[in-house]
């Protein structure tokens, strides 16, 4: 199990675009096979910082996801409503990582 960390930063007046742009981003993750769940939260004192934590099966599933067709169309029209780029963190459970099992990259930037 994984977890993929999400930050985004909106930029100035495209608020609800964005909002409505990114729900279909998350609901079409939700019907990707491994996909656990998700959530998105925005940073107390700045409603601009969005976060999404989503859970999934392995790394595998959420490396298929990130680079599908339907996600890179997704973030095409996402892109232009962000005042920087996302950045993209990959996170396990921290028993996970104790047991020197080999990780992939914990850092990737879309």
């Amino acid at each position: 199990m994984i977890y993929v960390l999400i930050e985004r930063e909106i930029a100035l007046d495209l608020e609800s675009t964005y909002e409505e742009a990114a729900r279909r981003l998350l609901t079409n993750a939700y019907q990707t096979t491994g996909f656990v769940d998700g959530h998105t939260y925005t940073e107390m004192g700045n409603p601009l910082r969005r976060f999404t934590m989503s859970r999934w099966k392995s790394i595998l599933h959420w490396q298929h996801w990130y680079g599908s067709e339907e996600r890179r169309e997704q973030m095409a029209q996402l892109a232009p409503m962000l005042a920087h780029e996302e950045k993209i963190t990959i996170l396990e459970d921290a028993s996970t990582a104790a047991s020197g099992q080999p990780r992939p990259a914990s850092v990737v930037t879309g």
